[in-house]
């Protein structure tokens, strides 16, 4: 089987041409498995697959490296649209890409004749409860600043549904944080039904803040664009930072956005492609 790894920010995936690569859906959970293994396979943070869509210009299929399905990835999404640029797949820059029923619109910008980096309208953050989905007391229209106990200490959360579900907690210093010791807790809480994406978030100033994320099915990742999408919403909801924000990461740095009149969400940043491959299977 052919592949293609690429990454945005350190968070990498194996791409998989869905269209000429035949595997059965069934199997799919167990080849994800497989091929991510960082030590066995090829190794990334989850695999995508790339379909024909009657609904927008392309799909996108992700699983994250234990092969649950996931809904939704700023990261990955942004490697889609180098992907099917750089191969032939279509010329235009301006894309839109389906992923488990829901439509983002992506523009691609070019240099020296492949994809550079990537800006795509993430929609709109939800923030309810029952839809992110988060289990809370009735009658609450969103969480914020909402307390929550793990492992014996409260913490504070913010959560925000963007195509998946985040928790953003926030700390003085996420540098030294042991991400590991909490990080499944936060994931695996009983007040998560889908389990959550957790992002942890040290304010710099107004315009930037430094994030690391425990992201459910992998574990630490070097970055995650929808997380920074939820943690400019969770910022902006507490007071803390403007609607432009520089989100710094352990693989880099992703510009976030948050256009309030519109109730929009917009994430830049780069697509990098790493190599190419065969996979036995």
């Amino acid at each position: 089987m052919n592949f293609t790894k690429m990454q945005g920010c350190g968070n990498d995936y194996i791409y998989i041409n869905g269209a000429t690569e035949q595997i059965a859906q069934e199997d799919k959970p167990d080849f994800v498995r497989k091929i991510s293994d960082r030590h066995f396979g090829v190794g990334g943070d989850g695999a995508i697959f790339i379909n024909p869509s009657d609904e927008a210009d392309f799909e996108m299929e992700m699983y994250n490296a234990d092969g649950s399905r996931a809904e939704m990835c700023g990261n990955g999404i942004r490697c889609v649209a180098k992907y099917v640029y750089d191969k032939g797949m279509t010329d235009k820059t301006d894309i839109s890409v389906i992923s488990c029923g829901k439509i983002k619109h992506l523009k691609l910008f070019i240099k020296d004749g492949k994809v550079d980096t990537v800006r795509v309208n993430m929609g709109a953050p939800e923030l309810k409860p029952e839809n992110i989905p988060v289990i809370a007391d009735a009658g609450k229209e969103n969480l914020i600043s909402e307390p929550i106990t793990v492992r014996g200490k409260e913490y504070k959360m913010t959560c925000v549904s963007m195509g998946n579900p985040h928790a953003v907690v926030f700390m003085d210093d996420v540098e030294n944080l042991e991400i590991e010791q909490i990080g499944p807790y936060f994931e695996k809480h009983e007040r998560f039904p889908n389990r959550i994406n957790t992002e942890f978030v040290q304010i710099i100033d107004r315009k930037n803040v430094r994030m690391r994320v425990w992201e459910r099915g992998t574990g630490e990742t070097l970055a995650c664009g929808t997380g920074c999408c939820a943690t400019v919403v969770a910022c902006i909801l507490n007071g803390l930072t403007d609607e432009a924000v520089t989100v710094k990461l352990l693989g880099g740095e992703l510009e976030i956005e948050w256009d309030r009149e519109n109730n929009l969400v917009y994430m830049t940043g780069p697509a990098v492609t790493a190599f190419e491959g065969e996979y036995d299977y």
